[in-house]
């Protein structure tokens, strides 16, 4: 089994590689292919790789190269883990927003728009070389924003299922706290990628007892200071939320707060730039607890799962995953991109049926649905007319003066990466 990952070179990909080393029984990868253009990097990386196999007793090989077009050959599936602009483009999509009053987020708001600008056709074009090397490959989708990148491939016709940590990471932190293990709980868990709440917390799968109430009243302190919101708010809404919908919950709070301390951008780089020293050190060969901090918990675990269940190994049967509506959601269109529990297999992943939605999230959910359909034309099709509406459809800004200072500032930042600017 050939397993490629494109952005190889990513300071994430020792997270993989040791879940690939852990998980071998669940996905027994013979060969392992980093993709990245960034040489030195991937060298660091790979060599990283090729010694947690070795410690971990994995037989599989470790190949890197820049070549995209080689390294998916014969991939039976293809994991997508890009940063286009890399964390420099980061670094601007988290303050250029701030100067208007909004969100610098990179994955919501304005950031996460020019994101997608610049994300989506580089995106499209990999997957087009995945299908004319091998059109039976699996595209496993990491990169953000994943919604908007997940619903531009599925559109393109391309075999890809999109992936984030955030529910396994629910999965985890609750089957701590209950002492059961993770594969014991099963999250009803609800609405787009980076926009959910977990409705119910069962034990044992989709038909089990809900213990959410339990968990709020015994630890909704710990559970309300993760996410950063008062506890109140929990015990009000009787759900847990994403930790993103803190940026729509307390916008002018955060917004207080960012213009106050150095960038999440600022703080990965500097810690890229230690962790690429410690990759370089021939006796490490396990993934250091800097990676931690780092961000991506569980990720490695998550697209395993994935992996195994789209190949037909041994993954769950059940997993949260982006994939198309398709009457899930009622109050939206089908070819949305939807974040929820799916049944997964080598057919690759249907939505479980979901119980109504509240007004109060299902609103939300649209309004936002409604964004992507405006940031995913923008995306395909460019102008400056595009940029704006999507802007101005977004939650996160709203209004027509926002949404023509943060236009002119997308543009001004990203032109490199836009061919229509």
């Amino acid at each position: 089994m050939k397993l490629a990952v494109v952005g190889g070179g990513s300071t994430y990909t020792p997270e993989l590689i040791d879940g690939f080393a852990r998980l071998r029984d669940t996905l027994p990868l013979t060969e392992l292919v980093l993709v990245d253009p960034a040489a030195e990097r991937l060298e660091l990386v790979g060599g990283l790789a090729r010694r947690i196999f070795a410690k971990q007793g994995h037989n599989g090989k470790v190949v890197t190269t820049g070549d995209l077009d080689a390294g998916v050959e014969g991939a039976d599936a293809v994991l997508l883990q890009l940063r286009v602009g890399g964390q420099a483009a980061r670094e601007r999509d988290e303050t250029w927003p701030l100067e208007c009053g909004c969100v610098g987020q990179e994955t919501t708001g304005a950031g996460g728009l020019a994101k997608a600008l610049r994300t989506v056709p580089v995106v499209l074009d990999i997957a087009e070389r995945v299908r004319r090397a091998n059109p039976d490959a699996w595209i496993i989708d990491f990169t953000n924003p994943v919604g908007i990148v997940t619903r531009a491939l599925l559109r393109a016709g391309h075999k890809a299922v999109g992936l984030c940590n955030v529910a396994i990471g629910f999965q985890r932190k609750f089957a701590k706290l209950l002492g059961v293990t993770p594969s014991e709980v099963h999250l009803d868990h609800v609405g787009l990628n980076h926009l959910t709440w977990e409705r119910a917390v069962r034990l044992g799968g989709p038909e089990g007892e809900d213990v959410l109430p339990r968990l709020l009243a015994g630890h909704g302190d710990a559970i309300a200071g993760d996410l950063r919101l008062p506890r109140p708010v929990l015990d009000r809404l009787g759900v847990v939320p994403s930790y993103y919908l803190r940026y729509f919950y307390a916008h002018d709070e955060v917004v207080r707060e960012l213009g106050t301390k150095p960038s999440r951008a600022a703080e990965v780089a500097a810690m890229e730039r230690e962790l690429l020293e410690m990759y370089g050190d021939p006796a490490l060969d396990e993934k250091p607890a800097l990676l931690a901090k780092r961000g991506g918990a569980f990720y490695s675990e998550a697209a395993v799962d994935l992996a195994a269940s789209l190949l037909g190994g041994g993954g769950s049967p059940y997993q949260v995953v982006n994939a198309y509506n398709n009457g899930t959601l009622p109050f939206l269109p089908d070819d949305a991109v939807i974040e929820t529990q799916a049944a997964v297999g080598p057919h690759g992943a249907t939505p479980l049926p979901v119980a109504p939605v509240d007004p109060l999230y299902a609103g939300l959910i649209a309004n936002v649905t409604a964004y992507e359909d405006l940031a995913l034309e923008a995306a395909l099709l460019g102008g400056r007319d595009r940029v704006f509406k999507a802007l101005l459809a977004h939650p996160l800004v709203g209004q027509y003066t926002y949404a023509d200072g943060l236009t002119d500032r997308l543009i001004a930042h990203n032109r490199e990466h836009l061919a229509w600017a």
